[in-house]
């Protein structure tokens, strides 16, 4: 049910009775507790009304959120969809449920904060030494690409070799987890660790260098 969202076709919307919900319905008349029922149910039907009912004022509401910063808040409005599918549960009003809703929505806003941080952390903590020397050079020029110089480098990697930082760095996983979710030794992950660190380093150090005046 994760891709609820993702994998969501035109389908009849049912009511208590089993008869069809408008799929136009307006928040007004929508039975929220008929509504959360069917999603606890894993309708993907009912996925759809509430979509419908829901996208355009979660994202006003998260464009308020983040001030107007239309990335931040799709990326927000994305991971609220997919927390609402895994903890869901039963409304009996309306109101009550948009309340919930903010909350899974601020708390996703949060999440993406914190993997921005975490980024950030990251790029810091392999680039260091480097990273001093060219902000001796410009120092306005550290502050303001850390975040770009970073997700450029990141994407610039294999998948397997991203996905694994991640896990490691921006997930906290530890290597024995890691492995057992790659059902593999742990000496592979820490030797591909390395690998990706490497790389990452690498790439990074690239970047500074383009990035640096003539």
């Amino acid at each position: 049910m994760a891709d609820a969202f993702e994998r969501l076709h035109i389908h009849p919307k049912f009511s208590e009775d089993g008869a069809a919900l408008d799929a136009s319905v307006s928040r007004d008349t929508l039975d929220v507790a008929v509504l959360t029922r069917r999603l606890t149910a894993g309708d993907e039907s009912a996925y759809r009304v509430f979509y419908d009912a829901y996208f355009d004022r979660l994202s006003r509401y998260l464009l308020v959120v983040t001030a107007g910063h239309e990335d931040a808040a799709r990326d927000a409005l994305q991971e609220t969809f997919h927390r609402v599918v895994r903890h869901i549960r039963v409304f009996s009003d309306e109101a009550a449920f948009w309340s919930w809703l903010t909350v899974l929505a601020r708390s996703a806003r949060t999440d993406e904060c914190r993997k921005r941080r975490r980024y950030l952390a990251f790029l810091e903590r392999f680039t260091q030494h480097s990273l001093v020397e060219h902000a001796a050079s410009s120092p306005d020029h550290r502050e303001a690409n850390w975040g770009i110089l970073l997700e450029h480098s990141m994407h610039c990697l294999s998948v397997e070799e991203r996905a694994l930082l991640e896990l490691k760095y921006f997930e906290h996983r530890s290597v024995r987890e890691i492995a057992q979710q790659l059902q593999t030794s742990e000496k592979a992950i820490e030797s591909r660790l390395v690998r990706a660190r490497r790389n990452l380093k690498q790439l990074l150090l690239a970047e500074l260098k383009h990035e640096s005046p003539d």
